[in-house]
């Protein structure tokens, strides 16, 4: 699920690794790590979800940035449509279990 987090949060422009990172674990129960996120993020730029630009860093190294493509754009979108229903689906179980 990570890597549609990740996607969602570059629909609202380019960001770099470690931003990405950063965002990610302010959210409670989001658990990431650049162990992890580094390596998903060359998967999706080799699926061509995302692309990718150096940077020059105003403090350190010259960063890489990320964003999504078109193609990156539909799978977020279908996926958007997939999760929706998924979720009302649980939903109405861990509902259900509380009313019975």
């Amino acid at each position: 699920m990570i890597e549609y987090c990740v996607l969602a949060l570059l629909q609202g422009g380019e960001r770099y690794g470690f931003e990405l990172v950063r965002t990610l674990s302010e959210v409670p129960g989001m658990v990431t790590s650049e162990g992890t996120l580094y390596p998903l993020l060359s998967r999706l730029r080799r699926a061509g979800v995302v692309e990718t630009s150096w940077r020059e860093s105003p403090s350190g190294p010259p960063r890489r940035y990320y964003r999504l493509t078109s193609s990156g754009r539909a799978v977020l979108e279908a996926f958007s449509g997939e999760w929706a229903s998924f979720r009302d689906a649980v939903d109405h179980f861990l509902n259900q279990e509380k009313a019975a």
